[in-house]
């Protein structure tokens, strides 16, 4: 793509507001910045879209997201009328530019003919998931960039099963988009006209109610809270995102008496005033939750990402202090408690199954087995255990009671197919009341299982690499430990290299070759002598390649040598 060529057909375009052509002019005399801009549109995968919000076609904004709904309403209008009866139901989160952005999609699916339900106001993404499946839906769009900075602003297409996109349909779109131009391409019908025609229907309370129905649906043990709501005590904070409304209310119908919300953190604001990364993962974001937490004589804190479909923890240990639970150690503690109460409580199903990604520890599968479950492994993300757990109920292989990722996303129940913080904070704290009537906390209770199963330590390294240089790095890297990968990492030898694109599997030792079960995706992954793997695969959503160690110590003192030492071995990769 000519990307001069392509500035200047957006500078002049009349379609641009003065604002916008005055932000474009601004850069006329900076080819990098224009490169940066135009050299190719977003790449729309089966994430969908997800960037920095600014004008330009490698950005998040109107036209983007209008030309990115026009390609997927092409889509569904080729399934038949039906598809565009059915139609599509979108949520947005807090984003800056949500909603405008949510309501121009709803004016294209509306101008194709489809029908539109929409959400009066921001929404957790698992309950847009459920509405996809509650109301029969052909399909779903979510304005959302999950936990990234608040420069970013995405666009997440789900399919009639509540999963995100399977590869063929967002293989589809991008081959519409090809043909769609950005401009005139497009056709909406204006809001306010769909709403009186009957093509867009406004969702509010009645659908938040279906979904909380289905969510408290899933405590496991009613008396877990009730037994202990007295003195049981817990903070939360929504990072100033979807979950400020329907996670407080599942606790409280779930019995908790002492919830205590940060208050600066419940203020719905798309900047995140009050944090750096609105991340879950990142334990500096909950110093006002610890603060409070301390002056409340509290053990236990929630924290849900902007969207609400991913959650993180963290426990006050012996010594006072507030330590974080990773997403492995939450997802195996959590994996535990629930196969053990459905257990005490005769729910567990026949031929319970557990579900994590290729990146997850292998802590559950250890424990999934130790109560009788059978463990499997998908790709990173969520459409992949949808799929799964699609097709092991469905062939009767397997009931899956509960699915996970490292990176905080965990999923139950059938309602829906995608990460669901509201449910998981649900059963996090139901966990935690059941330990705290022990006189033990959840770090207790993970510290146990490692003195049971095993001291697993797991390490994600990010290599960032921004802007194009940056792509062109990652592929370098990639090809790199594709074509010589090492023979021993850290003074460890390499036993099987392991490559997700075609699936094979090498024996360092023989050279012989076989077969895996997964393949399909530019993953490699390392398996050393000690037990020890290594994964490298780039990010999906971010310019970066994510480097993931999982290992296993006698102690917990080797597991953490072990995690130093590959940690070093990453670094010089960035070299």
């Amino acid at each position: 793509m000519d990307y001069q060529k392509e500035y200047q057909k957006w500078l002049a375009s009349d379609a641009l507001t003065a604002e916008e052509h005055a932000e474009l002019e601004a850069i006329k005399d900076d080819p990098k910045e224009i490169e940066s801009r135009f050299y190719g549109p977003l790449e729309f995968g089966t994430a969908g879209l997800r960037g920095t919000m600014a004008m330009g076609l490698h950005h998040m904004n109107l036209y983007v997201v209008r030309h990115a709904t026009q390609g997927f309403a092409n889509v569904i209008c080729a399934e038949g009328e039906k598809a565009k009866e059915k139609g599509v139901a979108i949520c947005m989160d807090c984003r800056l530019h949500g909603m405008e952005f949510a309501r121009a999609a709803a004016e294209v699916c509306a101008a194709a003919g489809i029908k539109v339900r929409i959400f009066d106001a921001l929404r957790p993404t698992p309950e847009l998931s459920f509405a996809v499946r509650h109301y029969g839906c052909q399909a779903g769009i979510n304005v959302t960039a999950s936990h990234n900075p608040k420069e970013y602003n995405g666009y997440k297409v789900y399919w009639e099963d509540g999963a995100q996109l399977p590869p063929q349909h967002a293989d589809a779109i991008a081959r519409e988009l090809e043909k769609i131009d950005i401009f005139t391409g497009i056709k909406t019908m204006p809001y306010d006209e769909a709403v009186k025609a009957g093509m867009i229907t406004v969702m509010g309370q009645e659908t938040d109610e279906a979904f909380l129905q289905e969510v408290m649906a899933m405590v496991t043990d009613t008396s877990a809270i009730p037994a202990v709501a007295d003195s049981f005590k817990l903070v939360y904070t929504p990072f100033h995102g979807c979950g400020h409304k329907l996670v407080p209310e599942a606790l409280k119908r779930a019995g908790v008496k002492h919830l205590l919300c940060e208050p600066q953190q419940m203020v719905i604001d798309g900047n995140f005033p009050t944090v750096k990364s609105p991340n879950p993962e990142n334990p500096e974001g909950f110093y006002l939750a610890v603060e409070l937490a301390k002056a409340n004589d509290v053990d236990f804190i929630l924290g849900t990402d902007p969207d609400s479909d991913r959650v993180g923890i963290m426990v006050r240990d012996k010594d006072g202090e507030y330590k974080v639970m990773t997403g492995n150690q939450t997802g195996v503690v959590l994996l535990d408690y629930l196969l053990g109460a459905m257990e005490r409580t005769g729910k567990l199903p026949k031929n319970p199954v557990a579900l994590k990604t290729i990146v997850t520890t292998e802590m559950a599968r250890a424990v999934a087995e130790s109560h009788g479950a059978k463990s499997y492994d998908t790709f990173t993300g969520f459409k992949f255990i949808a799929e799964k757990k699609n097709a092991l109920e469905g062939s009767g292989e397997g009931k899956v009671v509960f699915s996970y990722e490292e990176s905080y996303g965990y999923m139950l129940g059938d309602y829906v197919r995608d990460k669901d913080a509201v449910t998981a904070s649900l059963l996090l704290t139901e966990m935690a009341a059941y330990y705290y009537a022990k006189g033990m906390t959840v770090l207790d209770a993970y510290q146990a299982l490692c003195e049971k199963h095993g001291f697993y330590g797991e390490k994600t390294h990010n290599l960032v690499m921004p802007g194009l240089d940056g792509l062109a790095d990652m592929a370098k890297l990639m090809k790199s430990l594709r074509e010589a990968p090492p023979a021993e990492i850290s003074g460890v030898k390499v036993v099987q290299f392991k490559d997700y694109a075609d699936g094979s599997v090498v024996d360092c030792a023989t050279g012989g070759k076989t077969a895996m079960e997964l393949s399909g995706s530019n993953v490699l992954r390392f398996e050393l002598a000690d037990g020890t793997s290594i994964i490298v695969r780039p990010s999906g959503t971010e310019p970066k390649i994510k480097v993931y160690i999982l290992t296993k110590g006698k102690d917990a003192a080797e597991r953490d040598v072990n995690v130093k030492k590959y940690g070093e071995w990453v670094d010089t990769l960035k070299k």
